[in-house]
């Protein structure tokens, strides 16, 4: 008899879900609108009946579902407990609970970052590995840590906010999260083009970058592999900020593989081979041979990660 698992990937404008087979075929993905709107009250509900459709569109006995998985964008205790997502406008929660209520199968909870990192792990860049660091370059930059095959939640929900390590102590501009000299500054999108405004303004070297109107992350790096001169410089400049961070957090954690994702790491080998060479100059000598891969489940590594979640992998 067939078991089946839920992802969900709750996000700030929609919901993401999926169907799975317990060994980890997606079988159906949909998405719902996130109703952030009163305090995020609708926003459980909304998914607990999009759940209960498909169960009864797709004629699932009880006894098949293994339960659901959930990931939401903020921090996540160990007991499902959310301490605050100001994206969905809600306080303290404990989300395991509530959805349990509403749906009537077991519920685990994840932070966004450490579900995807889950997910990477079960399907994707870091299958065959339980001992994996995700690293996801985006607007920001998000991490999940997975030891032994379990998310590391941490006491507060922040484990793996990597984004947040103080790389920088003489930077003058603020972080989104109140903080200066985040590793988030350097080496996110956002990060990539201040790190090109700040290059263009040092130096008078001619490059194509000038020559737009508003330089994004990916016309950085698109330069950078055509040749151009400054555009390699800002992509070493962000390889080694990157480099010297994932070193650091080597010493901590020591995994088997660095999986990066998010929309930075479509640059690809450029990105991945340059922060290697910077991670093996300034790792502990026992850490050097640590792997690098590009994430292979995009969007869909939160669905992928909560639905393993649930199974306790």
């Amino acid at each position: 008899m067939a078991k089946y698992v839920f992802g969900v990937d709750v996000g700030g404008t929609t919901v993401k879900m999926g169907l799975f087979t317990v060994e980890g075929e997606l079988l159906d993905k949909w998405e719902i609108k996130t109703r952030t709107e009163d305090g995020g009250k609708n926003v459980l509900p909304d998914i607990a009946d999009s759940i209960k459709e498909v169960i009864e569109s797709k004629k699932l006995a009880k006894e098949d579902v293994e339960g659901v998985g959930i990931g939401v964008p903020g921090p996540v205790k160990e007991d499902g407990t959310v301490l605050k997502c100001v994206n969905l406008g809600w306080g303290i929660l404990n989300v395991e609970d509530e959805l349990e209520k509403l749906i009537g199968y077991p519920v685990k909870a994840g932070n966004d970052a450490n579900v995807a990192a889950l997910g990477e792990m079960w399907q994707g860049g870091g299958k065959g590995h339980s001992n994996l660091v995700m690293v996801t370059l985006g607007t920001g930059v998000g991490g999940g840590i997975i030891l032994n095959g379990k998310m590391l939640f941490g006491v507060n929900g922040a484990g793996g906010e990597i984004g947040h390590i103080c790389v920088d102590d003489s930077e003058t501009e603020t972080c989104g999260c109140g903080n200066k000299g985040c590793l988030e500054q350097y080496t996110s999108a956002t990060g990539v083009v201040r790190l090109a405004g700040r290059a263009m303004a040092a130096s008078d070297k001619k490059s194509t970058l000038r020559e737009l109107e508003a330089v994004t992350a990916k016309d950085v790096f698109d330069a950078a592999k055509a040749g151009d001169e400054l555009a390699l410089e800002i992509v070493d400049t962000q390889a080694r900020i990157l480099g010297r961070a994932l070193a650091q957090i080597a010493c901590v954690v020591d995994p088997e593989i660095f999986v990066i994702g998010g929309g930075v790491s479509k640059a690809g080998s450029i990105l991945t081979d340059s922060v290697k060479k910077y991670f093996e100059h300034y790792a502990f000598h026992a850490c050097r041979q640590t792997k690098f891969a590009l994430a292979q489940l995009g969007n869909d590594a939160g669905i992928y990660g909560s639905a393993c979640s649930i199974l306790g992998r």
